[in-house]
């Protein structure tokens, strides 16, 4: 008993050593636990720099917040909706069968899953409409938009482009404050712009660059090229507006080329002066309307010191205004209604924005003389491809299925790569089984890579467009690749690990 009695005593002055230990710790800045003993500190009271003298920066910002401020409340973020059949992996429940809608009772093995979307949207009359990617809203059930100021709104389609990736919503709300088109043929590279919409979900997104080029061809349709800017972009900021420093709309912002998805300050807008002459055709009839001259142009030609000096005349459509106005092939087309033409992109342009059944004029050069002629251009019919320029011997002519001089008579199906270096892509359907086994997120349409020659293509990705051209089966991405020039770059739209980016391929 006295040994325990001792043993209790050693414990109990242990234990009271090892607080008073503690305590004296604490007080005299221990490691453990926070200092009872208040801080001395003193925290800085004055910037580094005078604001007097960054007086220029002081009223940039200034002026920033007027201008950002100003255009905030006319941009929308669009949010869509679209219900897709799923069928059931498992049998139907005996008491959701009794319980269940009896609208649901054509295919009980198929569920509605709905698949929801973003993008943006610019304010551009006071009516109510708004202008945004086509790809934004296409193929959806529900469209709704919401406002700067929180409230949300119904929209409707009232006409839609899917190749020059345009369509015009309409709300039916009074008061809206609706932004100007500008003049996006005075934008100059290096001008500063601002981009802002919708990116991931972030509502009222502001990003700041410069327009880092002009022309960007637009490969799919020739109603306008692109302007290039290196303001961020990314998934969401689709449809939304690119802003000069009046906060006039000088583009609608369309596309990135990316290897991650995210933005690489490589965007792509719609210019704005395309974009009014799409609006005023979609309002007043429901669709675009594309100018027809009837014309291809010759590549390279042997009189010409190079490609921009004009664009000389490789042939003339049988019918065409081109055919109606007498030019003839050989004829070099320097201006089109008193503008300068340098190339064909640019021509090609000019013409699908002109008004229609009018007469216009052209000064060409013929015979190494100058000559004027009017031409009164049509509606572009709807089996003609545009862009189409006469190919150098030796490659195929998609508008023309004979074989061209010194070049074998090959199909599209058949082997092109030892011409064409995009024809090393071998490519399979995409199954829903090999969707699943793939991981691919809902909507992924296209084809899958078997193998590629090509550093930027992986075995696994999911191509589902090519220079925005959708591709949707293999028979479908042979005519396509089979088309493309192999001495020029094209950007493919793919999927690869579940996200969606793009991907440039270069001339090897």
């Amino acid at each position: 008993m006295k040994n325990f009695l001792k043993f209790l005593v050693f414990v109990v002055l242990i234990s009271l050593g090892i607080s008073l230990l503690y305590d004296y710790r604490m007080r005299h800045g221990g490691l453990v636990g926070p200092s009872t003993t208040p801080e001395k500190y003193s925290l800085a009271t004055a910037p580094p720099v005078d604001r007097k003298e960054i007086g220029t920066l002081e009223e940039f910002n200034r002026e920033r917040r007027t201008l950002v401020s100003n255009v905030i409340p006319s941009v929308v973020s669009v949010k869509t909706s679209k219900k897709i059949a799923v069928r059931r992996q498992y049998a139907l429940d005996p008491f959701e069968f009794f319980f269940r809608n009896p609208r649901q009772f054509r295919n009980p093995n198929e569920e509605a899953m709905v698949q929801n979307s973003l993008g943006s949207g610019v304010i551009v009359t006071n009516e109510g409409h708004i202008i945004t990617n086509s790809h934004v809203v296409d193929q959806v059930d529900e469209i709704e938009v919401q406002l700067s100021d929180g409230r949300t709104k119904k929209a409707r389609v009232i006409g839609s482009d899917s190749q020059v990736d345009l369509a015009v919503l309409k709300i039916d709300e009074p008061g809206v404050k609706p932004l100007k088109l500008g003049d996006s043929d005075a934008v100059q590279a290096g001008d500063m712009v601002l981009a802002i919409g919708n990116p991931f979900g972030f509502e009222e997104t502001v990003t700041e660059g410069i327009i880092s080029s002009k022309g960007r061809p637009n490969r799919v349709d020739g109603f306008g090229d692109f302007l290039q800017t290196d303001a961020a972009i990314n998934p969401g900021n689709s449809g939304g507006p690119l802003i000069n420093l009046s906060g006039e709309v000088i583009g609608i912002n369309t596309a990135i080329i990316s290897r991650t998805g995210g933005s690489q300050g490589i965007g792509f807008a719609i210019p704005s002066n395309t974009v009014k002459v799409a609006l005023e055709s979609l309002l007043k009839k429901g669709r675009i309307i594309r100018g027809y001259l009837g014309i291809q142009a010759q590549v390279n030609p042997q009189n010409l010191a190079s490609n921009d000096d004009g664009v000389v005349v490789g042939d003339v459509l049988p019918g065409s205004p081109a055919a109606d106005a007498h030019l003839q092939k050989g004829d070099v087309i320097r201006k089109f209604n008193g503008r300068d033409v340098k190339n064909f992109p640019e021509l090609r342009s000019l013409v699908a924005q002109a008004e229609l059944n009018k007469k216009i004029d052209l000064e060409v050069i013929r015979d190494g003389k100058p000559l004027k002629v009017s031409a009164e251009l049509r509606e572009q019919p709807p089996d003609y491809q545009t862009a189409r320029a006469i190919p150098r011997p030796g490659q195929p002519n998609p508008s023309n299925p004979l074989p061209q001089p010194n070049a074998p008579d090959t199909s599209p199906d058949e082997d092109q790569s030892n011409t064409n270096p995009l024809g090393s892509i071998r490519v399979s359907e995409l199954t829903a089984d090999l969707a699943k086994r793939l991981d691919l997120p809902t909507g992924v349409r296209g084809v899958v890579v078997d193998t590629a020659d090509l550093p930027e293509l992986q075995r696994g990705d999911v191509i589902e467009e090519i220079d925005q051209q959708p591709v949707t089966s293999v028979t479908e991405f042979n005519k396509l690749v089979a088309s493309l020039d192999p001495d020029s770059t094209h950007v493919f739209s793919m999927c690869r690990h579940r996200v969606r980016s793009f991907v440039v391929v270069r001339p090897q």
